[in-house]
């Protein structure tokens, strides 16, 4: 059974609708990059997953238990974490008081304080800075780290790089990697086509709201990528591989 099933999904904001028919399986330890166009539906889907927008049709599941209606704070307690686009830390907050706060309705497991520090190194020198001094990369670093202390099952990344400079982008993956070699479960949202074929076991690319283009990183070509996220291909087959 998949960690994370959506079936049939469809998610409107107001007259438009973002999110059309999508349906979507992540298994136990897989990385799956969402990518496409600005206004493809990437971070309404994330954010549908997460409890934050609800969706006017379809079923979200989380192991096999049907959330799509439960409220988003119960999900976090379930094993849901969104990073969402922007980071929205509190800025008059120092990075401990922010990792703290979210650590207060977590779920058992290993992450802490120390371990985030542990895992970001970067963070260790700017741990009672106020989060409204940081550089964009150890922004991000905190915004992570505050969804791990939450000990999620499934781990939503929204938009990365956004923003960052290339170097702060390579910290902020180099940090990432230890996380994703330890068997987290992840759904990436990254502009970085290179960086996302890289780090996933699997490629989502979305079109106007639809999936057009769905298989293991390493089988689909950048070519196909690159069709699919500009919409040259619409005519052919909208997944290069099924996944139960």
């Amino acid at each position: 059974m998949s960690l994370l099933s959506v079936e049939n999904l469809d998610v409107r904001h107001g007259l438009l609708q973002a999110v059309r028919g999508v349906s979507i399986a992540v298994d136990h330890g897989e990385i799956v990059a969402l990518i496409g166009a600005n206004g493809a539906g990437k971070t309404t889907l994330l954010r549908s997953i997460a409890g934050a927008h609800p969706p006017v049709a379809g079923v979200i599941r989380l192991d096999g238990v049907d959330v799509t209606h439960v409220p988003a704070y119960r999900r976090v307690s379930m094993g849901i974490a969104l990073v969402p686009e922007g980071r929205r830390l509190f800025s008059a907050m120092t990075v401990e008081e922010n990792l703290l706060l979210a650590g207060a309705s977590r779920r058992k497991g290993e992450w802490n304080v120390e371990r985030v520090m542990e895992a970001f190194p970067m963070l260790k020198a700017r741990r009672s800075a106020l989060c409204g001094s940081l550089s964009g990369g150890e922004q991000q670093a905190t915004a992570i780290g505050r969804a791990l202390m939450t000990n999620p099952r499934i781990l939503l990344l929204d938009e990365v790089s956004l923003g960052l400079s290339p170097h702060a982008v390579n910290l902020v993956y180099a940090s990432l990697d230890g996380l994703m070699a330890s068997g987290a479960t992840i759904v990436l949202v990254e502009q970085d086509l290179k960086r996302a074929l890289r780090v996933a076991t699997r490629v989502v690319c979305m079109l106007e709201g639809r999936i057009v283009l769905e298989g293991r990183a390493r089988e689909v070509t950048r070519e196909q990528v690159t069709q699919a996220y500009f919409g040259l291909r619409r005519d052919h087959a909208p997944a290069a591989e099924s996944h139960p």
